[in-house]
């Protein structure tokens, strides 16, 4: 893979990562509506039952609030990853990491993301799994949960 395709390639993978995020957030936003506008709905009961329901609606929306609160600060974590790096021999945030199994790229936690057809893991600089490899280059091997995983190729 030529330098010119390896930056195509991290910049398709910021961009499904942003894609992904954004829609996380809009999701959380809409549900949030969805249940204010649930509960106005709902004013015609009784009392006590509306009064109940009103406070499910509530607990409702703080979720749905910090699941939106969660989306918009990994899409302010997405606007700081740097799109073309020089290339290192150690993993680090926009960094593609390529091991015998998988193929991580480190930005934010999303899981499995897919771009050309190929799977990636969307892994934070702050997940267990990205600090058992950081400190390890291309060639060496480090272990995760049990599993060994070398490093062939970083960019």
């Amino acid at each position: 893979m030529t330098t010119k395709q390896r930056t195509a390639l991290k910049k398709q993978l910021l961009s499904e990562c942003r894609r992904v995020q954004q829609l996380k957030a809009d999701n959380a936003r809409q549900a949030m509506l969805d249940v204010q506008e649930s509960a106005k709905e709902s004013q015609g009961a009784t009392e006590d039952k509306f009064e109940s329901f009103r406070e499910a609606c509530q607990i409702q929306r703080d979720l749905f609030a910090r699941q939106l609160d969660e989306a918009l600060t990994g899409l302010q974590a997405l606007q700081r990853v740097p799109e073309a790096r020089p290339p290192k021999d150690q993993p680090g945030v926009g960094n593609v990491v390529v091991t015998d199994s998988q193929r991580f790229y480190i930005s934010v936690s999303l899981g499995e993301i897919k771009v050309e057809g190929e799977p990636y893991f969307a892994i934070s600089a702050f997940s267990p799994l990205y600090q058992a490899m950081a400190e390890s280059r291309v060639g060496e091997t480090f272990s995760f949960r049990g599993k060994p995983y070398r490093i062939e190729e970083v960019f």
